[in-house]
């Protein structure tokens, strides 16, 4: 086991912090769409997965 420190802090100085980060992250890879094609990382694994499983437009679904 490692020897870990947890330091308390009141909740209203830990919240803004950790919000922050994430918020940042959000925003910079899954909220804004990529200028490239509009897509938006979710929906390019869909179509990704989509291909993989060989499925189209053009194709009978089972």
């Amino acid at each position: 086991m490692s020897n870990t420190t947890i330091t308390q802090q009141p909740l209203e100085n830990a919240l803004p912090e950790a919000f922050l980060g994430y918020s940042e992250f959000v925003i910079l890879h899954r909220a804004i769409p990529d200028v490239r094609d509009g897509l938006k990382p979710v929906h390019r694994r869909i179509i990704y997965a989509m291909h993989e499983l060989n499925m189209a437009h053009d194709k009978a679904h089972s």
